[in-house]
This record gives C-alpha cells, sequence and structure tokens, in this order.
C-alpha cells in the first residue's frame, strides 16, 4: 500500500471520527460538551447582538457562501458527492422530529452545491438582491 493511500485512509477516518462527533455532540470538540457535563452546564451570558452586528455577520455569510460555491465550482466528483452526503447527514434523522432550522440547512447546502454546479459549465448566473 502506498504513502498516499495511507494518507486517503487516515483522511476518511478523520472526516469519519469528525462527522460522528457532529452527530452525536453537535459539534462540540473535545472542550465542549465534555467540560459543560463536568461544571453542571455552567450558563455564560451572551451579550445582546444589535442591528449593526447583525448587519455585518450577515455580511459575512453572504461572503463565506459565495466562497464555498466558487470552491465547490472546482471540486472533483468525489468531493462534490461528499458535500451531498453532508446535506443528507444534516437533514433530520428518521426517529427525530423535523427542526425547521435543519431542513432548512440542509436545503441551502444543496442549494449552493446546486449553484456551484452552474458555474462549472460555464454558465454565470445574473447575481440577486441580498445574495
Amino acid at each position: 500500500m502506498s504513502d498516499q493511500d495511507l494518507q486517503t485512509i487516515g483522511d476518511a477516518q478523520q472526516r469519519d471520527r469528525a462527522l460522528a462527533r457532529w452527530a452525536n455532540e453537535g459539534g462540540s470538540g473535545q472542550c465542549g460538551r465534555e467540560t459543560d457535563l463536568a461544571s453542571d452546564r455552567i450558563e455564560v451570558e451572551m451579550p445582546a447582538i444589535g442591528d449593526t452586528q447583525i448587519g455585518l455577520l450577515h455580511i459575512r455569510v453572504i461572503a463565506l457562501e459565495n466562497l464555498v460555491i466558487a470552491l465547490l465550482a472546482t471540486a472533483s466528483g468525489p468531493q462534490l458527492a461528499l458535500a451531498r452526503d453532508m446535506a443528507r447527514i444534516i437533514e433530520p434523522r428518521s426517529d427525530a422530529a423535523p427542526h425547521p432550522l435543519t431542513i432548512r440547512a440542509a436545503a441551502r447546502l444543496t442549494d449552493l452545491i446546486e449553484r456551484s454546479e452552474r458555474f462549472q459549465s460555464g454558465e454565470r448566473p445574473q447575481a440577486k438582491d441580498g445574495e
């Protein structure tokens, strides 16, 4: 087995572990949920977010979405398949009550993938207001 094959297996295992952590722990890392549970869930008060901060956050999300589209436009077939798998992973499980935000997140990810495919074919979509 070549070094590249070993690296690919290692990458796949790391990805599987990361996805399992998101599914089982809501994405918390080594200092996330475990720390909260051990400390009887100490709540941290978050400051209120004003209109200015929400506006700046909105701008950042638009920029990140467009960056993701650009990166997906140059992705290989297996990478696009992996992105589609991720959209299916974040959809509600069959044994769970569907949550509107989860459903919308999965649909949004699928939309980003589809928009990137239009760039792959050479089509230049028109910009929409607010995107």
